[in-house]
């Protein structure tokens, strides 16, 4: 995603966010009915392509992509950033980071993973659409966080430059780190039309970070693309995320 103006990105973000809220506040007080021995999070989005132009896609913005889902177990939340760079060989960057979220949503809510760790979701997620009748041609990058509800345990699995924050009372106390081969070029999963084999960048799972974390009730955790990242500092963000406090 193109830099903006941090005041202007800020701004927007903010906004974006804040239109989540009443969302936010009712799942939280239905949380609170049914009441839970275990960790839970509550969760919102938002986001806007870069050009702001309006979508009636869902779970997508622009070239990004994410997936919300939740089993008895653990919540699981994820993010990917398709590569632009692939609009020269008529390929919608979209369609690759839009295909391995939904897969990987679809793992979780149907219980297809005996082990579903983060690392494992990505793995599974990218074969299956490695695995598909009809080509589907990208690459992205890829974070995805597991709560374990019964242990309080965030784990978590980044390639590329998308990632996440734990913020806990305004200050930062966990976070990925963002990976690439040189500027401008991420780590990504990738599938390249055959006549581009070898020509493209395409990272391997075994290379992804993965992380565990214990969390603790009022942790924020966010995720985001190099869109959000990028343009907001960290401070920028705890702000905004305090505001929803």
């Amino acid at each position: 995603m193109a830099l903006q103006s941090p005041l202007v990105y800020g701004r927007i973000f903010a906004s974006q966010l804040r239109q989540f809220v009443p969302r936010l506040l009712r799942q939280e007080e239905q949380a609170c009915r049914n009441t839970r021995r275990y960790t839970q999070l509550v969760t919102a989005y938002c986001g806007f392509s870069k050009d702001l132009a309006p979508s009636n896609k869902r779970f997508a913005f622009g070239e990004d992509a994410f997936f919300v889902a939740e089993d008895r177990a653990r919540n699981v939340l994820g993010v990917a950033d398709g590569v632009g760079g692939w609009r020269h060989y008529g390929i919608d960057p979209a369609v690759f980071s839009s295909a391995l979220m939904e897969n990987c949503k679809r793992l979780i809510e149907r219980g297809l993973l005996e082990n579903p760790t983060p690392v494992n979701i990505m793995k599974e997620g990218y074969h299956n659409i490695s695995e598909n009748k009809e080509p589907l041609f990208g690459s992205s990058t890829a974070c995805i966080v597991v709560l374990d509800k019964k242990s309080s345990t965030l784990h978590s699995a980044n390639l590329g430059d998308s990632g996440f924050l734990v913020i806990r009372k305004q200050d930062v106390v966990h976070s990925s780190l963002g990976q690439q081969h040189y500027f401008n070029t991420p780590y990504q999963l990738a599938i390249p039309p055959p006549d581009q084999e070898g020509n493209v960048i395409q990272d391997n799972l075994d290379s992804a970070e993965e992380t565990s974390f214990a969390v603790e009730e009022g942790d924020a955790v966010v995720l985001g693309t190099d869109g959000l990242f990028d343009n907001l500092t960290e401070k920028q963000i705890i702000d905004e995320i305090s505001k929803l406090k």
